[in-house]
């Protein structure tokens, strides 16, 4: 016997029949067709289009909040232990993970284990926490909802380097308490992709020394094939002591990259050290360089001073915007580069070093040899190894775990718990950063300690963000009524973040509490 019913009522059966019918299953046919599903139980088969179970599963996961009596609480016990749901949630293009009120994993789907790399083995009956311990994942979503009692949204990172998003959201009984935790996943690199042509985002490989505040760099810090070209270059001349000229725009991480030859060679436990050529006069660099003896001249401390290249015996100095040193200290540099000896000011007696000199430039030291303002010889010196460093507009794929790692950064350090929309994320990946890394670092430093409430969204980005925004999408070639229904979403949506409600929302843009519902239900299934 057939039957054409509506698909709510179709999983009202399949709810009841769970646990009871042995004999019930789910034909799917071709999922990668549109056409029926057939759910099949005692002779009786229930048609229903694969596209309306695919909307309502999605609505479903998409929920705040699940509550139930205790009679649906075990139909949802049934549900989970099932067949017929393993093959349903497995026809889900998100991935879906499933963990009880203990935080214990019980269900995973297929499209999980394909975005993650992870085996459901790897985790079905396993505790988040003891998956964290062990490094499978950084953080869980699940265990955040269980300590809120309230949706969770958060970017994850498993332990092969791939960033997901992934949205839990808490079943209660009807006590209260927590019975499961169904969490959503999405491969933030198939959210993005349309926008680079790259299919992986960067490696989250940058960790932070808690103590110092800095950052060290593990075997790569990026999968841009010009910056994996860099890093293997310098690891390679980092067992040397053959000079370095890094050129790039001011902010694009020539210090780390500094510091990442510094830690990679055999003087790694002594100083590194840097000085900026461009934020002193020449005689006060001279002076920070160099040192000088008690009475060298006036306003010398009384015992003297030792200089950085005193300091930095045995290890390395970073020379910053080498360019702008004067002709007369590029001399005096030339004479330490080829000695390794050097006056403190005001002395007559040379001191010996070792020091390894990395040097940088945001100028093309060639035009300015040519110009004449600056010497030949040196630069020659300076520039055994030369590596040019790409701004980070051209290497996008290192945007998204850079965000992290500040996020976790400045998290630890003003004691907050912040994390980021997608929508966010989205908006960050498309600026073009004039400022790069430098940049990165002060906004997101500037959102984490100015953000009310735990999510940063599109509203707390700053105005120059948000113009690029509109801007990105005016250059896009959509019709009229797609690029409305762009402006149309982001006001709605942050109204929604303002007032809360969907009644305020609607009273508020003078439109009806239906039509908000009804755009918003829109967007949750298509994004």
């Amino acid at each position: 016997m057939d039957m054409d019913i509506y698909l709510k009522d179709a999983l009202l059966h399949i709810i009841k029949i769970i646990g009871k019918e042995n004999n019930a299953y789910i034909d799917m046919g071709d999922l990668d067709k549109s056409g029926p599903a057939v759910l099949s139980y005692n002779g009786t088969n229930i048609r229903v289009e694969k596209e309306q179970l695919h909307e309502l599963l999605n609505e479903l996961f998409n929920k705040k909040v699940f509550k139930l009596d205790e009679h649906k609480s075990q139909e949802v016990k049934n549900l989970l232990q099932s067949k017929i749901f393993s093959i349903i949630i497995n026809s889900i293009y998100d991935g879906v993970y499933i963990t009880d009120g203990d935080g214990q994993t019980i269900k995973v789907n297929s499209a999980y284990e394909r975005i993650t790399g992870l085996s459901g083995d790897v985790v079905i009956g396993r505790y988040m926490g003891d998956l964290i311990d062990e490094g499978v994942i950084d953080e869980s979503a699940s265990l955040h909802v269980l300590k809120r009692n309230e949706q969770v949204t958060l970017m994850q990172t498993i332990k092969n380097g791939k960033n997901i998003i992934v949205s839990g959201v808490p079943i209660f009984d009807k006590t209260g308490k927590i019975q499961y935790v169904i969490n959503s996943v999405r491969d933030i690199t198939e959210l993005l992709k349309f926008k680079n042509d790259n299919n992986q985002l960067l490696d989250n490989n940058l960790n932070i020394d808690r103590n110092k505040g800095e950052y060290t760099f593990n075997n790569q810090i990026s999968k841009n094939k010009d910056m994996q070209k860099i890093l293997k270059l310098l690891k390679k001349v980092a067992t040397t002591n053959a000079k370095i000229l890094f050129n790039g725009r001011t902010g694009v991480g020539k210090t780390y990259l500094a510091k990442y030859v510094h830690l990679q060679s055999k003087r790694a436990t002594e100083n590194f050290l840097e000085i900026n050529c461009a934020s002193l006069p020449p005689n006060l660099i001279e002076s920070e360089l160099f040192g000088y003896v008690p009475g060298a001249f006036t306003g010398a401390q009384s015992k003297g001073k030792k200089g950085l290249l005193e300091l930095a015996h045995k290890g390395t100095l970073f020379l910053d915007e080498v360019s702008d040193l004067s002709l007369e200290l590029q001399a005096k540099l030339l004479t330490v580069i080829e000695n390794q000896t050097f006056f403190p000011i005001g002395s007559t007696t040379f001191k010996k070093i070792d020091v390894r000199i990395i040097a940088a430039s945001n100028k093309n030291l060639k035009k300015l040899v040519d110009f004449g303002e600056f010497r030949e010889d040196l630069y020659f010196r300076l520039n055994i190894v030369e590596v040019d460093v790409p701004d980070l507009k051209h290497r996008k794929e290192d945007i998204i775990s850079l965000c992290k790692a500040f996020l976790k950064e400045y998290n630890h350090l003003y004691e907050e718990n912040k994390h980021f929309s997608l929508e966010v994320l989205d908006a960050l990946f498309e600026y073009e950063w004039p400022g790069n890394i430098r940049e990165l670092r002060n906004v997101i430093e500037n959102l984490v300690v100015t953000t009310d409430g735990n999510e940063i969204n599109l509203c707390d980005l700053p105005s120059r963000i948000n113009a690029n925004i509109i801007k990105t999408n005016s250059n896009k070639p959509k019709t009229l009524k797609e690029r409305l229904e762009i402006v149309e979403k982001q006001i709605i949506k942050e109204t929604l973040r303002k007032h809360k409600t969907t009644r305020k929302v609607a009273e508020v843009l003078g439109v009806s509490q239906s039509t908000v519902v009804q755009k918003m239900k829109k967007w949750n299934t298509t994004d």
